[in-house]
């Protein structure tokens, strides 16, 4: 079984590992030795800072959230897409989310957790999912990466940032490859959202076969912000 987490940062990427800290040091440029000079003494060279320490359980894309949304909010992107599909499921106090519909695909009803399916060109698909869950953001985006990574034998899945409306939220790339003939490249847009109940996760997941070459998830209308709107 071969699994690789990723967490994106603005200016690249690491290894995620079950460490309890990640000590980055601090770089330090060499110094060049003249054809026929002594090389520099040891009291030369610049002494590096004390190194940085990055927390264990820190999350990409987690904010503070000031109270659970109240009844009737409704928060929508600047730019809303042409044409939106509005999921929603049997739940009064579930959000409704609505997303981009992308040229050429079509949209169904969905069933329990899913409130809307999607589907596209060359074997493209993508579900709106809305769960209710008793975790933090941070815990929920860690249990949602775990269960990608768990879904194939052979997967990856990186990490960016995503939170809106002053929701936490996070980008998920990744891929699963079970065989050849049945290797997919996917993507997922995840908001932790809490109403007066309880807290949901949304998750907008869009994936293609690999073979699907223009495919790329962080084009995708699918991921970009999505409107949230809480029941009165």
């Amino acid at each position: 079984m071969i699994r690789v987490a990723l967490t994106c940062a603005a200016i690249g990427c690491a290894v995620l590992s079950a460490c309890a800290n990640t000590v980055a040091g601090t770089p330090v440029a060499g110094q060049g030795v003249i054809a026929g000079s002594a090389a520099p003494s040891s009291s030369a060279r610049p002494i590096p800072g004390p190194p940085a320490v990055v927390e264990a359980g820190e999350q990409p894309g987690v904010v503070p959230t000031a109270a659970p949304a109240p009844a009737g909010a409704t928060c929508a992107p600047d730019e809303p897409p042409p044409v939106g599909v509005t999921a929603s499921i049997d739940d009064p106090a579930a959000p409704k989310i609505t997303v981009a519909l992308p040229t050429g695909w079509s949209t169904s009803a969905g069933d329990g957790d899913v409130g809307a399916r999607l589907t596209g060109p060359d074997g493209e698909t993508a579900t709106v999912t809305i769960r209710r869950t008793p975790l933090d953001p941070g815990a929920a985006f860690e249990q949602y990466a775990d269960d990608a990574l768990g879904a194939s034998t052979v997967s990856s899945v990186s990490v960016l940032p995503g939170d809106l409306c002053g929701y936490s939220g996070q980008k998920l790339l990744g891929s699963w490859s079970e065989s050849p003939q049945r290797a997919v490249t996917f993507g997922d847009r995840i908001a932790h959202i809490p109403t007066g109940e309880t807290a949901y996760l949304v998750a907008v997941h869009v994936e293609a076969p690999v073979r699907t070459s223009d495919f790329d998830p962080l084009t995708s209308p699918l991921l970009d912000d999505f409107s949230v709107a809480i029941p009165s």
